[in-house]
């Protein structure tokens, strides 16, 4: 199953829940489709909620970090939200947790933006 994308917006703040497995291929188009989208409408802070997210692969870990840097060019930010701890420890071991903020409470991570 591929990831889907349920988008929402709350003070100013895109939230992009992601469900399925973050694997590339249509979800890397999608992923980033969207965030241009985002951008373009004036909305460059962006939290993708990875609460259902069951796996990421290393091409699903590119797709993070292309919409990392897609948001830092437009002077935004890319946050995660509810990351398990599986997917965690994947962000440990590749050394990305020290790239992306991670949050585990929604309020905490909308208002780190300001």
């Amino acid at each position: 199953m591929r990831v889907k994308l349920k988008e929402r917006k709350r003070d100013g703040v895109a939230i992009l829940e992601m469900s399925g497995k973050l694997m590339g291929g249509p979800d890397a188009e999608s992923f980033d489709e969207t965030l241009k989208t985002l951008i373009h409408e004036g909305c460059n802070n962006v939290i993708v909620d990875m609460q259902k997210v069951k796996w990421v692969n290393s091409t699903g870990l590119g797709i993070l970090i292309s919409g990392y840097t897609t948001l830092k060019k437009s002077g935004g930010e890319l946050k995660l939200l509810k990351v398990s701890d599986r997917i965690e420890n994947i962000f440990i071991v590749s050394k990305l947790y020290t790239v992306f903020e991670s949050f585990q409470d929604e309020d905490e991570a909308i208002q780190s933006f300001s």
